[in-house]
């Protein structure tokens, strides 16, 4: 070693390497066989049950307390199960969730109006169609009590949100947003054929106007709450 070598002021020897600072890891996005599968998951029961009531000649069919209670059960059951699996692959389960507040129920109320007033202007056309729709059917025949029509809002409009719009939605935005909100909105048409050609013309709008909100926004809760209203206000 040459002479004073070892005496060499800390500052000539290399300079420790700076701290990196860890960078946010950015959500993951939804591949084709994923979405697939937390589709059929999810809705593929309603789905199939949409399809059998449109071949079937919609059949009818009434909403009750059994039946609400029915669908109540059900997303509760799977719900926490396609969250885990989605926890697994790597989604934190806080932003999938909507956080609630009393401004986004303002603004959720202001977007269920905007919805409905939407439905309005493309159903109008059809006002002079004097043949009764199903979901007419079923609205007169429903006897629910208001205990379980509560529930149902409020565990439908969580669980279809977050898993149509939230997830789904969200996941696809990387194959273009237009291509994420048709996906989000053919799926929500299809678990409610049930309702008739107006019902699903009218799911079409819903569903493009709380896709585009979202786009718009990446706000859930807002959707979410407009949801509710939607399944509350008819049986009022």
């Amino acid at each position: 070693m040459p002479a004073g070598a070892a005496c060499q002021p800390a500052c000539a020897r290399s300079p420790p390497h700076p701290t990196r600072m860890k960078q946010p890891s950015s959500p993951p996005t939804a591949t084709p066989l994923e979405a697939l599968g937390i589709v059929a998951l999810c809705f593929g029961w309603f789905i199939i049950g949409s399809l059998w009531s449109v071949s079937a000649g919609f059949r009818n069919a009434s909403f009750n307390d059994a039946s609400l209670f029915g669908i109540v059960a059900f997303e509760l059951f799977v719900g926490p199960i396609a969250l885990l699996i989605l926890r697994s692959r790597g989604y934190a389960v806080r932003d999938l969730l909507p956080l609630p507040s009393l401004k986004g129920c303002g603004a959720g109320a202001l977007l269920y109006l905007a919805a409905l007033l939407a439905c309005v202007i493309v159903l109008s056309p059809l006002a002079d169609n004097t043949a009764t729709q199903p979901i007419e059917r079923m609205m007169e025949t429903a006897r629910p009590s208001m205990a379980m029509v509560l529930a149902l809002s409020v565990v439908n409009g969580l669980y279809e949100e977050v898993f149509l719009l939230g997830y789904l939605q969200k996941g696809l935005r990387h194959h273009g947003a237009s291509f994420a909100l048709g996906v989000s909105v053919l799926v929500r048409v299809l678990y409610h054929l049930y309702q008739g050609p107006h019902g699903a013309l009218s799911l079409v709008v819903v569903g493009i106007v709380f896709g585009l909100f979202y786009l718009r926004t990446g706000w859930l809760w807002p959707v979410v709450f407009a949801h509710m209203l939607a399944d509350t206000i008819p049986f009022l």
